[in-house]
């Protein structure tokens, strides 16, 4: 096939994923699976080679990110069990006082969103949304709204959440790289995003009944697994951040060492050792589970319901993933991704922008931020490899093409439903307050990224 047919037959495997999603209702899981084979067979593959071909990509894809996202769900269910999402936000407030709690709410959202999931996290810290709404009298969508769109961007921009690991294995980017770029801009776009919600959340928005109800009850829940909580035996805070701060550490130490360690010697091996991703996220898990768990009294029995616990939420995402990579993995092999590529150069845009709309443009269309980033990442891959850029700019590309998947969240978008119901907005309401929220979030992002090009 010439570049004309390949490329026409990419965007029809694209439209009919989108399809699939979004008309039939399908899993993303099938629906991509589907999709992938279907190109398989129409660009002339064996039927051997078709399974071996499925298989393999989805092997390749999983070998690595299923034990990343299930360590790091994990390390998010010991944080959940032992209160210290809500012992974390507290403590902000106490400190910044009651004028700083919305500043307050989002650094605890930025923190603690590195290691859990999108939904995880706004399950976990609705319940102190709530708490703080009835302390301080301030509307729960001000406190909320910049939350949740704090910890959809470390969601969609930062390791270990699935998009970021599925983009960084793609493209080859070393996660200590991406976390030491990310981090920072996801930290510079929270402020902004915080500023930014203010202006949109000027208009007044009633909740719902059944919200402002949970609002003004006597009492929060604040360990959904403990039937006897106590704040007196809450972790501290400070114990909390540096739990999560071990595999950040850990991951960017092994990175540097990399650079700047003498070859042979045992500080590199032990710093490298230490920075493998799974073995930092591994040793935090048992970190976890004695200073938040067996060290607080909890029994060994306790400690492994929990930790297994946190395996069947990621189920559907490890599987979402795998079969994205195995999209992606179709879309390289049949040579559509180059012919994709050849068709996106012509249109002179610059890499960065490349990433950033083509995710922006296919999280709109068909939602879950996942599925964009596996989907841009096929697309992308050919091109970045027949070009010379250096670490530093794969993993700035790697940080837009997140940018891209956070931006535009709406009615296709099941983030979109759990926030809105959990604020107690409509559709209308959401579609004037989240919706431009995540969008600003995405453009500062890739913005702040495009900042940081010109230095490498």
């Amino acid at each position: 096939m010439n570049d004309t047919e390949l490329f026409s037959m990419g965007l029809g495997a694209i439209s009919i994923l989108l399809m699939l999603i979004l008309w039939v209702k399908l899993p993303p899981f099938l629906a991509l699976l589907t999709v992938a084979t279907g190109v398989a067979v129409i660009s002339g593959m064996s039927a051997a080679k078709i399974g071996s071909a499925i298989e393999g990509s989805m092997g390749n894809t999983l070998g690595h990110i299923a034990i990343i996202i299930s360590l790091g769900a994990m390390i998010g269910r010991m944080i959940d069990y032992s209160g210290g999402a809500d012992a974390f936000a507290s403590q902000l407030a106490a400190r910044l006082g009651d004028r700083r709690v919305p500043a307050a709410i989002v650094m605890a959202a930025f923190v603690l969103g590195i290691p859990v999931f999108f939904e995880v996290g706004v399950v976990m810290l609705m319940p102190i949304a709530y708490k703080l709404a009835r302390v301080t009298g301030r509307s729960l969508p001000t406190l909320a709204i910049p939350m949740c769109a704090t910890l959809l961007m470390v969601h969609a921009m930062l390791p270990p959440h699935p998009g970021a690991v599925a983009v960084a294995s793609a493209l080859n980017v070393n996660f200590g790289r991406m976390l030491m770029l990310g981090i920072p801009v996801a930290a510079v776009t929270s402020f902004l995003v915080f500023f930014g919600c203010k202006l949109i959340l000027r208009q007044k928005f009633a909740v719902t009944p059944e919200v402002m109800a949970r609002i003004t009850a006597a009492a929060v829940k604040i360990s959904p697994t403990d039937p006897d909580p106590s704040p007196q035996n809450l972790p501290a805070a400070g114990l909390i951040a540096a739990l999560i701060a071990v595999p950040i550490v850990a991951i960017m130490c092994g990175t540097l060492a990399a650079s700047f360690a003498p070859a042979g010697s045992i500080t590199r091996y032990l710093l490298e050792f230490l920075g493998t991703p799974y073995v930092a996220l591994l040793l935090d898990v048992y970190l976890c589970a004695y200073l938040l768990g067996i060290r607080r009294g909890a029994s060994h029995s306790a400690i492994s319901a929990v930790l297994a616990g946190g395996i069947p939420d990621t189920a559907m995402i490890i599987l979402t993933t795998g079969a994205g990579g195995v999209f992606a993995a179709m879309l390289v092999d049949s040579g559509i991704g180059a012919a994709l590529s050849h068709v996106l150069r012509s249109t002179g845009l610059p890499i960065l922008a490349l990433g950033f709309v083509i995710t922006m443009a296919l999280r709109a269309a068909q939602g879950p931020t996942t599925v964009a980033l596996l989907t841009t990442a096929g697309i992308m891959a050919p091109l970045l490899k027949q070009a010379a850029y250096s670490p530093n700019q794969m993993a700035l590309v790697a940080l837009a093409m997140g940018a891209g998947g956070m931006a535009i969240s709406h009615v296709n978008d099941a983030g979109f439903w759990i926030v809105t119901r959990l604020i107690g907005l409509n559709v209308r309401q959401g579609l004037t307050s989240w919706t431009p929220s995540t969008t600003i979030a995405g453009f500062c992002a890739f913005a702040l990224i495009a900042l940081l090009w010109q230095f490498f």
